[in-house]
């Protein structure tokens, strides 16, 4: 869990690991929180998730607190499956565990008697991504531009194991044939751009077909809005990496996009 800093920086979670599992499995809305690869039930995706809500609602001043300071909470952004909002209910800390000024208690639904007592009158909001909904979709009468070269020579250790080692005419034009088809894709049906939020800024992934023969994507090309005319894109992510960005505005739906 060396990636969760900011939070632990926050609050001390006596059970940490605990209280995941408790969210995952008996409070929020079912969802897969693991990748299909995983062994075993580790909850990364929802650990993930949780560190860099936390994070944006610092950002945006959406920590709500008692006027004493006694108590703390944020809204997790996920439901119960009635459609409750879930919260993370934090007390003062009694100790010095690193410092962190609060400690953490538990995971409540908003009917929960401590955040009726607590933050009725102060209900924390949910973290924001965008301003103008529009963004969340892909606009077909703009041009795409995609820098081949740039992706390639950046991002080669992302691309899959048997192109890694490919002749670089070879990925090139690999690439340049996936790219030109996504363009195509995307025009007809505006759903295959999943939005994400990433160190900032708030960008559309599309899936980028590699591998000959196979209709599954192998990467996600990230795109940008350069201006009112133009996207462009630069890089491209693993289908984890673009998963655990996504999932920070809201579960993708799209089917190419998957834990």
């Amino acid at each position: 869990m060396s990636h969760l800093l900011e939070i632990f920086k926050f609050a001390y979670f006596p059970k940490f690991d605990q209280s995941i599992e408790y969210l995952a499995e008996n409070l929020a809305h079912e969802e897969q929180w693991d990748f299909s690869d995983s062994g075993s039930k580790k909850y990364s995706i929802l650990k993930n998730y949780l560190e860099y809500t936390y994070r944006r609602l610092k950002q945006e001043s959406k920590i709500e607190y008692t006027k004493e300071n006694n108590q703390a909470a944020f809204n997790t952004g996920l439901v119960t499956k009635n459609l409750e909002d879930i919260y993370a209910f934090f007390e003062k800390s009694t100790s010095s565990h690193g410092g962190a000024p609060f400690c953490f208690k538990a995971f409540l639904k908003e009917s929960d008697n401590k955040m009726l007592k607590y933050f009725s009158e102060s209900t924390p909001k949910v973290a924001n991504y965008f301003e103008k909904p529009e963004e969340l979709l892909f606009n077909p009468e703009l041009k795409l531009i995609v820098n081949i070269d740039h992706i390639i020579d950046d991002n080669k250790n992302r691309f899959p194991t048997h192109l890694q080692t490919a002749d670089p005419a070879e990925l090139r034009r690999q690439l340049t044939g996936s790219t030109e088809e996504i363009k195509k894709k995307v025009r007809n049906n505006y759903k295959l751009a999943v939005p994400q939020y990433y160190n900032g800024k708030f960008q559309l992934l599309l899936p980028l077909c590699l591998t000959n023969g196979s209709p599954n994507p192998d990467l996600a090309l990230v795109v940008d809005k350069l201006n009112k005319t133009t996207y462009t894109a630069r890089t491209c992510l693993t289908l984890k990496m673009a998963y655990n960005n996504a999932r920070l505005i809201v579960q993708p739906q799209s089917a190419w996009l998957k834990p």
